[in-house]
């Protein structure tokens, strides 16, 4: 009588016996010692994902940010620690989250609040309210006349990807931050410095969007091109993989710069032609739910079937369903102690010559196409 195949245990994962809580351990040793299940377990993968594998020198990072995290602080106390460390090569915002993050560079405040206080009286005393942060209505005009003032200069009067505009208006905000004696206040100031791109995908949506819009109607050339921040985040990443490296995406949030981070790899496989595989890792800290459509098309699994994520590399990607204002801050802690700083890549700088690569691969295919009568 032939034997049974003994069936391997199910109970081989790692055995839930955690120390107890000390008061003096750091974050990363609370992680990995008490987030043992549900939407812990998930943080500390995505915790252990960023530090042990997206941060090796080989893989370059692309960041999205979505939701209102710099005014809450968010810009200064992680976004900066993570471009100043080498651990963010290029990024995809809001243009809402570049605007308020300006108002700490050029010397504006923001304070705490409540989420229960009385709008209408706020609007009479002149308060601007985000949830529960508060600020004055003058930081917003203050906020208006700089960029308006800035985008008049004649450096700006051309055409120019979202990524140009951002580094050149960085440049003014990291001088006023010398001027008044500031440091590492503004995200714009810190990816000017360390030279990493920052793209709007929908740049006329924000308040820094519409005051270039009056510059329009003042006459000015200043021009935001969208499809060429296509092709320019297309190209980082192509560039990424044609040298032998990884890519890897990082998504706080959803929205407009979570989809444009990661169309940069069916715009290199499905309309140029070009082959790839896919990004190579996937992190991404949401609150929403797929059934409902706001993931629609950034699951994982879902991200395969568009050729966003290389199909093999799925193990290597993690969903953690917490507040970007939660987790932010305690994956920033855990890399920073568990990860030396990288070089920074400055990408910026490099956004021609990717630009070319893509190109030139491109235009190997289109030759090809165009020789077998195709369009």
């Amino acid at each position: 009588m032939a034997q049974k195949k003994k069936r391997p245990s199910l109970l081989g994962g790692q055995q839930i016996n955690p120390q107890a809580v000390r008061g003096d351990m750091s974050a990363a040793e609370l992680i990995d010692s008490a987030f043992l299940a549900y939407n812990g377990r998930r943080l500390r993968e995505a915790c252990r994902l960023f530090a042990e594998k997206i941060l090796e020198r080989d893989v370059v990072v692309g960041m999205s940010v979505t939701g209102a995290l710099t005014p809450a602080g968010l810009g200064m106390s992680c976004l900066i620690p993570l471009i100043e460390n080498g651990f963010v090569d290029w990024m995809v915002s809001t243009g809402a989250n570049l605007y308020h993050d300006t108002h700490f560079g050029i010397g504006l405040k923001m304070f705490q609040g409540s989420a229960e206080a009385d709008d209408v009286a706020l609007r009479d005393q002149g308060v601007v309210r985000i949830y529960d942060i508060f600020f004055d209505y003058k930081v917003l005009l203050s906020t208006d006349a700089f960029f308006r003032e800035v985008a008049r200069n004649e450096e700006f009067q051309h055409p120019m990807s979202s990524a140009e505009f951002h580094y050149r208006a960085g440049r003014y905000v990291a001088e006023r931050e010398r001027v008044l004696k500031l440091s590492r206040r503004s995200l714009l100031a810190a990816a000017y410095e360390h030279a990493v791109p920052i793209y709007t995908s929908s740049p006329g949506d924000s308040s820094i969007g519409m005051n270039l819009a009056l510059l329009e109607l003042e006459g000015a050339a200043l021009r935001i091109d969208p499809l060429a921040d296509v092709n320019e985040t297309a190209a980082i990443v192509y560039a990424a993989k044609k040298s032998g490296g990884k890519s890897a995406v990082f998504i706080l949030g959803g929205g407009s710069p979570k989809n444009f981070v990661l169309q940069t790899e069916p715009q290199i496989q499905e309309v140029m032609g070009v082959a790839e595989n896919g990004h190579d890792y996937f992190l991404q800290v949401t609150d929403a739910r797929p059934d409902t459509g706001g993931l629609s098309g950034a699951t994982p699994s879902e991200a395969v079937s568009w050729g966003k994520i290389d199909p093999s590399k799925l193990p290597d990607s993690v969903v953690c369903y917490v507040d970007s204002t939660v987790a932010l801050p305690l994956i920033t802690a855990y890399a920073l102690n568990k990860r030396k700083a990288r070089k920074p890549r400055r990408l910026y700088e490099q956004r021609e010559k990717m630009l070319g690569e893509l190109t030139s691969a491109y235009e190997k295919v289109r030759k090809k196409r165009l020789a077998r009568g195709e369009s």
